[in-house]
């Protein structure tokens, strides 16, 4: 398939989601209705390599939005946004792993707050209101009360400035060892007392030790942003628990009709990102949105 066909499928795709999308035509086919927007992350485009070219490859894949890394030069995005019509979804912290707000060096944990104060008003240029962040990590050398504290001690300290931003740092689910329950997560959100503190709730992330309709009950209003993302806990168990990713979209152990009942069940509208593998060529970047929809539908 060439470029012109693939752009022509493309839009074609794109009418047939925008009429299935109507809650009318989509009462007759008793599909749920959903005010759910099709996201993908900055790196799940991957055969795309600069700033215009990755948000050309989302418009033609059918994507809403793009959620893009921090850091970017922030006039090549705001140009590729107004070309493209794709507004940005969400900002993801590109150095918050580098720079964890956990790290027992105070000069380290002040790289990570002016990190996330750059990725704050990245999001505020963008006219985006969620930033994603991993706040730390527990290991053998910082534990789990140093983790707790010294995240929640910098993330108070930034916390003024994204109020005034209208900026919402949303806590990550990861494989951190840290915040392992939903309950606790719940707490942690909790403690700061502000609206601009949430969760950035990863579905796939949760498999391996839990289930990702469970924690979004729990979680409930604090979700503000969601990512799309699949685990196989049978490849995990025979070739190591990362291997669990590698598995297409839809065919691993989520369980995508309870995982939208519970969103449903919170009232959540907005952004789904895909962060998934599969996005090396056109053809696999639309497969991706395609199996977005039915994810949707289901």
């Amino acid at each position: 398939m060439n470029r012109r066909q693939f752009t022509k499928q493309t839009a074609m795709a794109t009418v047939m989601t925008s009429v299935t999308t109507l809650p009318g035509f989509s009462r007759i086919l008793n599909l749920p209705v959903r005010d759910l927007k099709k996201g993908i992350m900055w790196g799940s485009i991957a055969y795309a390599k600069g700033v215009m070219e990755k948000f050309v490859a989302a418009k033609e894949a059918g994507f809403d939005g793009v959620q893009v890394n921090s850091h970017l030069d922030r006039k090549e995005v705001l140009e590729a946004s107004r070309a493209t019509g794709l507004p940005v979804s969400s900002v993801c912290g590109a150095l918050h792993w580098k720079y964890l707000l956990s790290d027992p060096d105070p000069e380290i944990r002040k790289q990570g707050v002016d990190a996330l104060k750059v990725t704050i008003e990245d999001a505020k240029t963008y006219n985006t209101d969620a930033v994603l962040l991993v706040p730390g990590r527990v290991t053998e050398t910082v534990s789990y009360d140093e983790c707790w504290n010294r995240t929640v001690e910098e993330i108070k300290n930034v916390l003024p400035f994204a109020e005034k931003m209208g900026v919402t740092i949303a806590i990550e689910n990861v494989w951190n060892n840290f915040l392992l329950s939903p309950l606790e997560a719940v707490r942690y959100v909790d403690q700061f007392k502000s609206k601009r503190v949430g969760f950035f709730f990863d579905v796939g992330n949760i498999v391996a030790y839990g289930w990702p309709e469970q924690w979004i009950r729990i979680l409930g209003k604090r979700i503000v942003r969601v990512h799309i993302k699949e685990y196989s806990r049978k490849l995990a168990d025979s070739q190591g628990r990362s291997a669990g990713f590698k598995v297409n979209l839809t065919e691993g152990d989520v369980n995508w009709p309870a995982v939208m009942k519970a969103l449903d069940d919170i009232g959540y509208s907005g952004w789904t990102t895909i962060e998934q593998p599969g996005g090396n060529s056109p053809e696999g970047l639309k497969d991706l949105c395609d199996r977005l929809i039915k994810i949707h539908s289901s």
